[in-house]
């Protein structure tokens, strides 16, 4: 569906493009094109389309406040020096809105969490490797915070939904899951991301991995 979302999109633009310049053309009507900061629509359109089509991400948010207060400067309704001091906030209150929604919304509060604190995991300024023996495995939380951390799940007994909550920042995590789960993935990420590199598919039915992860300036690897 959100698939549909944005070529609709991309289609309603390029059908709206197309009748101005020919009403233009025919002398129908006389709707101008180009304003001060025209060229900012090449940044707020392709923006719009992406929230709508693959929800509130924050790389679609920030673009979105840099195009609209880019679009403002150059009509004059807010100057450079207050550009230059609200840009930076902007940012940073989009990075955070857009963690909460994502954290709302997510429908991984379906999930019973019932780890433990043994089942927590961090690092910081270092590295470490956790092998979970053939024991059930109920989910947990990583936290790399400029280190590198790998759970290795593979021997593991996983036979109900489950959450690993991943926080990267400025690190690295290594996540190994067994051939018999499904994972579905829910990222927060600034400069960073959630890379799924398995290269098998689970079985109709199989119980799921849910992976809740915050990347800034890191990566989480699902192998």
């Amino acid at each position: 569906m959100r698939e549909r979302i944005s070529s609709w999109s991309w289609g309603l633009v390029c059908i709206a493009l197309g009748v101005i310049i020919a009403g233009n053309a025919c002398k129908w009507w006389d709707i101008r094109l180009f304003f001060r900061g025209w060229w900012t629509m090449f940044i707020i359109i392709p923006c719009l389309i992406t929230i709508l089509s693959k929800g509130l991400g924050n790389f679609s948010a920030i673009g979105l406040a840099v195009g609209v207060l880019m679009l403002l400067n150059c009509q004059g309704v807010i100057i450079d020096e207050t550009f230059r001091k609200l840009l930076i906030p902007v940012i940073i209150i989009l990075i955070g809105v857009s963690i909460l929604l994502k954290s709302i919304l997510m429908d991984f509060h379906k999930v019973n969490v019932t780890y433990t604190k043994e089942d927590c995991h961090a690092v910081t300024f270092s590295g470490m490797t956790y092998v979970q023996p053939n024991e059930k495995y109920c989910g947990g939380e990583l936290d790399s915070i400029f280190g590198s951390l790998t759970l290795d799940l593979r021997n593991a007994i996983i036979d109900e939904n489950i959450i690993i909550n991943a926080t990267s920042i400025f690190g690295g995590i290594d996540i190994y899951v067994p051939n018999n789960v499904k994972v579905k993935i829910n990222a927060n990420s600034f400069f960073g991301g959630v890379s799924n590199k398995r290269k098998f598919a689970a079985p109709s039915g199989a119980p799921i991995v849910y992976i809740n992860s915050t990347c800034m300036f890191g990566g989480v690897d699902i192998k």
